[in-house]
């Protein structure tokens, strides 16, 4: 990719809200690339800091599996966001985001989660989110690469897609420097407060500025810490594949199976291999754990309809962190004077990357936080269980 791609047009162009205004984002993931690009293009004066290069940590290992499918209202809202953004600012010159229905389903003889889908679905109609229920028949009709025969119910979410996260993180932050930002990659740096500052380590220089937003993924309890901020965050760690083997669509979520999949340029993309412990994020093991391909890549050749899995299939396979809190919900905004945060995603980071960083840069900017993401809601010392994050909620 040669230059910014032009993304502020129309309504959307520059404003001056900024004005005055220096900010360091820590943190050049899809999150923190995005929340870059809006401030500069509000006037601000950011900088965007990495330890290593763009979309290196775990926007670069994601999934881009990206759907509104959530009963919460919040969260329906924000993903809803979210898709339309994905869908503004795709195109042939910045990333591809590629529609897609999403479908989630559990299994015979599973009512817990069958439960829990059917209760979904009637909430996020409630909500106007667009989500149709069908059996295992219905399945079938829509979608002929999915074995059905043993479906219970299954979700159908038409507002859906999926994209390249590293592509999509390396656009945004493209087009936060086209818009005035300073691109730091490479650049280890700590935080500070009282003011917010930011130190290089390079060589010891210390930096003030008006704000700073940490969206180190799962750096960034460490980075905080050293700041003497405490925050309810762990790291944990999760594993996909791609396999070579021919899938048009849906994106697929098994409940009962806990994995999911979707379609990939050199065949397909199933993930899931959640370990409840929390994880080193400097120390933690990048490769997939031996026997992870093989028992997916069974569970995958059980899904998908007409094909037969086998080892010689595995394109590669990897593992990555995803961040837990004790309520599921991240942390989201201001955690002191001139001090932002955004992690805890349970695995929803990435796809809600447009809409929090929109959200974040407006409140770095003098507006309104999102109030149940209020990272301020905990001590920062709670005890708590690394949780799945995908698995279906439950009343």
């Amino acid at each position: 990719m040669s230059g910014a791609p032009e993304l502020a047009v129309g309504a959307d162009a520059f404003t001056e809200r900024g004005r005055d205004l220096e900010v360091a984002v820590v943190g050049a993931g899809a999150i923190g690339a995005t929340a870059a690009y809006d401030l500069a293009r509000e006037g601000a004066d950011v900088t965007l800091y990495d330890r290593g290069s763009i979309a290196s940590g775990s926007s670069g290992r994601a999934a881009g599996v990206c759907y509104d499918a959530f009963a919460d209202p919040l969260d329906a809202e924000i993903g809803s966001d979210a898709i339309e953004r994905f869908r503004e600012l795709s195109g042939d010159d910045t990333f591809p985001f590629v529609e897609c229905p999403y479908v989630w389903l559990a299994r015979e003889g599973d009512e817990r989660n069958a439960a829990a889908l059917r209760d979904q679905i009637t909430r996020m109609q409630e909500n106007g989110t667009i989500a149709l229920e069908v059996d295992g028949d219905e399945l079938a009709e829509r979608f002929r690469a999915l074995r059905t025969d043993d479906v219970a119910v299954a979700g159908i979410a038409g507002a859906a897609g999926y994209t390249d996260p590293a592509k999509y993180t390396a656009c945004l932050a493209a087009a936060a420097d086209g818009a005035g930002a300073t691109l730091r990659p490479e650049t280890p740096v700590r935080v500070r407060t009282d003011p917010a500052r930011v130190v290089r380590d390079a060589d010891g220089t210390t930096h003030e500025v008006d704000a700073v937003l940490v969206a180190a993924g799962a750096h960034t309890e460490r980075l905080l810490a050293d700041a003497g901020i405490s925050i309810a965050m762990k790291p944990y760690r999760v594993q996909a594949l791609v396999a070579d083997c021919e899938l048009a669509e849906p994106m697929c979520y098994d409940a009962t199976a806990e994995f999911y999949l979707r379609p990939h340029p050199e065949g397909l993309l199933a993930g899931d291999g959640t370990e409840y412990v929390e994880a080193d994020p400097d120390g933690y093991d990048r490769d997939a754990s031996p026997g992870f391909a093989t028992d997916l890549l069974e569970r995958v050749d059980h899904r998908v309809s007409g094909v037969h899995l086998e080892g010689d299939d595995l394109v590669r396979a990897w593992a990555g962190l995803c961040t837990a809190t004790p309520d599921r919900d991240p942390l989201v905004g201001e955690l002191a004077d001139g001090l932002y945060v955004a992690t805890g995603f349970q695995g929803h980071g990435f796809m809600r990357a447009p809409a929090i960083g929109e959200r974040v840069a407006d409140q770095v900017l003098g507006g309104a936080g999102i109030d149940p993401f209020d990272p301020t809601r905990f001590d920062g010392d709670e005890a708590f269980d690394v949780a799945e994050g995908m698995t279906l909620p439950e009343n």
